[in-house]
């Protein structure tokens, strides 16, 4: 199967399919959490969304693009997070121009490869335990995609000490200075997913000497580490979560963080912005977002998407 028959073929991906269809009928069309929201006002200067999951939403890929390109995003960089999702990924590249790839193994599924997932820790299902064999071979099939030309990135891979235990700190970590290693034998940008293990991510960058164009998707750090990702020429991704209330050191690090090194990104479809939170997120709400980090900037809302277009164009070398 050709590439593009194989996305074309995963436009309801096993992701979504396996996704619940129970729907609440007491909730009235204006406050059902599954309702998609209003698009935005387009935005006047086109922008990426730096780090989505298509194979996660709702709809068709097709459907989706364009929508996200009517309200001015034209470009989505398509993350995986395990060697399923890496593929589909990859093959969604090849298909379709407005779409870059981005594999990995996600910090929680290290573990799941290693010591099994038998009683679904990770909300991602039961799975048998393989060891470190079965983590080498998900790291070799990681390594040949991130080979191809439509895959822009290594990721998202990183640290996550907030689902993982103890037991798969040392899987985690194994996992993640293997990517970093293929990003840069691969000349590729990496994308770090970091929760709740802020300072072993930067020791583990500090250790291996991180790619030349690293990326640490959907910010999650304060002020303070912002400056030190700058000092390092991070790149720094905010998701719309920056716009809840309960977000103020986010916007205390967007405010500090050089104008040259800010992305922004849905994360769909999680973490979708105010006024819409707890509803599907999608890249056509990328908007919604640009202009919250604006306002935080105090800049206008070109000038904001003017920097983000040119900084993700450069950190993923397209």
């Amino acid at each position: 199967m050709s590439p593009k028959s194989a996305a074309n073929s995963a436009e309801n991906s096993p992701r979504n399919s396996a996704k619940s269809s129970a729907k609440s009928s007491a909730k009235s069309s204006a406050t059902r959490t599954d309702e998609p929201p209003p698009a935005p006002e387009p935005l006047r200067v086109p922008v990426a969304d730096s780090h989505t999951h298509l194979d996660m939403q709702g709809g068709t890929v097709t459907d989706a693009l364009a929508k996200a390109a009517s309200v001015g995003v034209p470009v989505v960089v398509q993350v995986g997070c395990d060697v399923r999702g890496s593929r589909w990924a990859a093959d969604t590249a090849a298909a379709h121009a407005s779409v870059h790839a981005a594999v990995a193994l996600h910090p929680n599924e290290a573990p799941r490869i290693v010591h099994g997932d038998p009683d679904g820790w990770s909300r991602q299902g039961a799975r048998e335990a393989g060891g470190d064999a079965a983590l080498d071979d998900a790291l070799a099939e990681i390594d040949r995609l991130a080979a191809l030309e439509q895959v822009k990135a290594v990721g998202e891979t990183g640290l996550d000490f907030f689902r993982t235990g103890p037991e798969g700190m040392a899987a985690q970590e194994r996992s993640f200075r293997a990517h970093i290693e293929i990003a840069k034998r691969h000349g590729k940008a990496l994308v770090i997913h970091d929760r709740e293990a802020h300072a072993d991510v930067l020791r583990v960058l500090a250790d291996e000497g991180a790619p030349e164009r690293t990326v640490f998707h959907c910010y999650s750090g304060d002020a303070e580490m912002a400056e030190i990702c700058a000092a390092a020429g991070y790149f720094m991704s905010f998701a719309g979560n920056m716009t809840f209330k309960n977000a103020r050191p986010l916007r205390e690090a967007l405010a500090v963080a050089p104008l040259e090194l800010v992305l922004v990104e849905t994360d769909a479809p999680f973490l979708t912005p105010v006024p819409y939170r707890g509803r599907p997120n999608a890249p056509y709400l990328i908007p919604l977002t640009v202009r919250a980090m604006a306002d935080v900037r105090g800049i206008g809302e070109d000038a904001m998407a003017t920097a983000i277009s040119a900084n993700t164009a450069r950190a993923f070398g397209y």
